[in-house]
């Protein structure tokens, strides 16, 4: 199929692309990868009058430390945060994450900003964002602004981005020292959509007790889940084979995974579990092997 008419612009800088934002908000969509976007737009399922494209503002990609934290431009391309040193050696669970969206091709032409504000419940890189407490620097004409990934990630594909509003780039603290990472998900096929995952960080003190410790799932609800509660069941007590259990269990309560051809909701729930399970198991198994 081929996309309903629309008008292009081609923004050089942020600028422009923020004057367009401001002139035409609900009339035009962002292109960044496209990867998402397009698909849509040749099943004549988004139907944008107008296409700014932003491929071409340098602005808006790279990856930097700045005081610590970790600075990833919106149009950062799936690909350089997977073969990023400066990734790996800090933040490994994106690494991680990262390897597993979609194909080689689509990493190549898919952007950070791109995945988050299409804010799919089954994607990645927003799971792993609530896992390590990311915030996203949001920019307009008339102002700019940080939003946690708590506000930021409304419900399905809904944001708490304005209209005139552009994701200019993702704030990831540095983890803990000492802290474990890991990320896991099962999908039909690699690079399918994932029918379930979770992305954890977890610090253990010298007798195996947790210190600190972070759960988000995906593909568990309409936004990344973070499990709190499993967390908090977690904080103090002995990581062990018993512990895990029940904090997988804990993670899953009170949710209600959409059912659909590849599983009904109790099939779904007792996937979480065993991936949240598995995540944790590798987690603590990285953390007591990290100095």
């Amino acid at each position: 199929m081929k996309p309903a008419p629309f008008e292009y612009d081609d923004p050089q800088t942020v600028a422009e692309a923020l004057d367009l934002l401001a002139r035409y908000g609900d009339e035009c969509k962002l292109l960044a990868g496209g990867q998402s976007l397009v698909p849509l737009m040749n099943f004549r399922l988004a139907r944008p009058g107008r296409l700014i494209d932003i491929n071409r503002i340098d602005s808006l990609s790279g990856i930097k430390r700045d005081d610590g934290m970790l600075v990833i431009g919106a149009m950062t391309r799936h690909s350089a945060v997977e073969h990023s040193t400066e990734v790996a050696g800090g933040w490994p669970l994106l690494t991680e994450a990262v390897g597993w969206v979609g194909h080689g091709q689509i990493r190549n032409r898919g952007t950070v900003g791109g995945s988050v504000a299409h804010a799919d419940p089954a994607a990645e890189l927003p799971a792993a964002f609530a896992a390590l407490d990311a915030t996203f620097r949001v920019q307009a004409k008339r102002a700019s602004r940080l939003i946690g990934w708590e506000q930021f990630f409304v419900s399905e594909f809904t944001t708490a981005l304005a209209p005139d509003e552009l994701v200019v780039a993702v704030e990831v603290p540095r983890p803990q020292p000492g802290v474990g990472a890991a990320f896991v998900e099962y999908a039909r096929r690699h690079g399918d959509f994932a029918l379930g995952g979770a992305a954890v960080t977890i610090k253990l003190d010298a007798g195996g007790h947790c210190e600190a410790v972070s759960i988000a799932l995906l593909s568990a609800g309409p936004a990344p889940v973070r499990a709190t509660s499993a967390e908090s069941m977690l904080r103090g007590a002995i990581v062990d084979q018993a512990s895990i259990r029940a904090a997988a269990v804990e993670a899953t309560r009170g949710l209600r995974p959409t059912a659909d051809l590849h599983g009904s909701t109790e099939y779904r729930l007792r996937l979480l579990q065993t991936m949240t399970q598995r995540a944790l198991i590798k987690a603590a198994e990285r953390a007591k092997a990290t100095p």
